[in-house]
């Protein structure tokens, strides 16, 4: 990306066609967020969902005619923590955002990732294997900090949890729920090493969800959206449940039924 000036510097840019727009948009690309470390996110509330986490901001891009109030406020703490201010055009954050109605702010975020050694190793963690859709995955990330999860392993090849679709989804708990990323075989040896139960649902399973013991550690494993979980992860469970269903339908939006499952499981634990 080009090279950025003085820490708590101020910018404009009106052109879509400024290089640095160009390196900004680049990063809707997940290559371009695997070589920089960097993502996007739209919206104020992310910004300062964010920057109230600890995560670095290293830019704030917002329109140039609304720096002022909570915006401006945003915009001074994003400065004094050495990011930099973007003062832009409707049609540079269109640019940016790829939406006709943007909001007024945009934020490059730097990545923040859980470790092994955090994995299921306190309270209860979901485990998500496969999942493919953003949409999905930020509703999760969401469901998940309203019920008090105390992190995400996402397993196996996924889709990208910093994607702008799936941080969008995840209206701003993206910042105050860890994650993690890890491999089939590294995923089960963090969960062995950290003493986490596994609990994951299967269509073959026949005891109800709602019969289990949740006691922490626990990891709730959930399955790719078709296909579930695979052999070696059901057969890595020390127990597999269903989510009984009355009507006709023979499955569950997967974001639904993680919902169902962490709700449950913390209610055991800890009656909200």
């Amino acid at each position: 990306m080009t090279s950025r000036s003085a820490p708590g510097a101020f910018h404009r840019v009106d052109s879509p066609a400024n290089p640095i727009v160009k390196d900004l948009r680049a990063l809707t690309a997940k290559k371009e967020r695997d070589r920089t470390g960097l993502f996007l996110g739209e919206g104020l509330k992310l910004v300062r969902d964010a920057l109230a986490a600890g995560f670095e901001v290293v830019d704030l891009i917002a329109a140039a005619d609304s720096l002022e109030g909570p915006v401006g406020e945003s915009a001074a703490e994003v400065k004094a923590r050495g990011g930099r201010v973007l003062a832009v055009s409707h049609k540079v954050l269109e640019k940016l955002s790829r939406r006709d109605n943007p909001q007024t702010v945009i934020g490059v975020f730097k990545k923040r990732l859980a470790g092994a050694e955090e994995i299921g190793a306190r309270g209860i963690w979901i485990g998500l294997e496969r999942i493919r859709d953003p949409g999905n995955l930020g509703t999760i990330i969401r469901t998940a900090d309203a019920a008090g999860a105390a992190g995400i392993v996402l397993i196996g090849e996924c889709c990208d949890p910093f994607s702008l679709e799936a941080v969008r989804a995840s209206m701003g708990s993206f910042f105050h729920v860890p994650l993690a990323l890890a491999r089939e075989e590294a995923f089960l040896a963090a969960a062995r090493a950290n003493g986490a139960r596994l609990l994951g649902t299967h269509l073959s399973a026949r005891r109800d969800f709602r019969q289990a013991d949740y006691s922490p550690p626990l990891i709730l494993l959930m399955g790719n959206e078709r296909q579930g979980l695979t052999e070696r992860l059901a057969a890595a469970c020390d127990e597999l449940l269903r989510i009984p269903m009355r009507g006709k339908a023979d499955s569950l939006n997967l974001a639904i039924a993680t919902g169902l499952f962490v709700y449950e499981a913390l209610r055991q634990d800890q009656p909200l």
